[in-house]
């Protein structure tokens, strides 16, 4: 087990990322016992902009090893589930004239992981078929409106047939005191999920 990859550079992280995605142990969910095949790839959030250039060149090369990947924004999701409900519009509309705390609570209304998000997710899941890896991306975007631990306990169900990779600005942090926490940002320390793994601490 490596405990010090997330210090090494972004090249030396990519690498792992790489050379972890594309080996057959990883792709055969092989050594996960009963846990759900979900993997956190956490970085600094000022590697953000470099992150969202490393997905697509991961991407890539791992197509290049014959490894396709299902990439799925949920920033470009929520706004697909909007315009297919009619309310794109509108919400750009008020969006001005509402409160933070309002629009955050119609925005939650209409793009809630459970009764709306996590079953798109699952329709391009079986649009999608041939696919090898799922990779969820922009969770800091669509945050507070829709937080990663929701989507996950939602997602449980519905994506364990192959690898779910999940790209977060933050840390996943571990204690024995309050257990494993997604912490969005590196500062909000409140999303409690223990069931994924730190794709860092995985051994190619």
């Amino acid at each position: 087990m490596t405990t010090t990859l997330e210090t090494k550079t972004i090249a030396e992280r990519f690498d792992h990322l790489l050379a972890l995605i594309k080996s057959e142990r990883f792709l055969k969910k092989q050594g996960l016992g009963n846990e759900v095949p979900f993997f956190i790839v956490p970085f600094p959030v000022e590697e953000s902009v470099q992150w969202n250039e490393l997905g697509k060149k991961l991407i890539k090369q791992l197509g290049q090893s014959g490894v396709t990947v299902l990439k799925v924004n949920l920033f470009d999701l929520c706004i697909e589930l909007l315009k297919e409900r009619g309310i794109w519009d509108k919400i750009l509309e008020v969006e001005e004239s509402k409160t933070k705390a309002d629009l955050k609570e119609l925005l939650q209304g209409v793009v809630d992981p459970k009764e709306h998000l996590v079953p798109a997710i699952a329709k391009k899941l079986r649009e999608s078929e041939n696919f090898d890896v799922l990779f969820l991306t922009g969770v800091g975007e669509v945050f507070p409106y829709i937080r990663s631990h929701n989507v996950l306990n939602n997602l449980q169900s519905t994506a364990q047939e192959k690898p779910t990779v999940i790209f977060f600005p933050g840390a996943y942090t571990h204690s024995l005191e309050s257990g494993a926490s997604l912490d969005l940002f590196g500062c909000l320390h409140d999303d409690k999920y223990y069931r994924a793994f730190n794709i860092f601490h995985c051994e190619v």
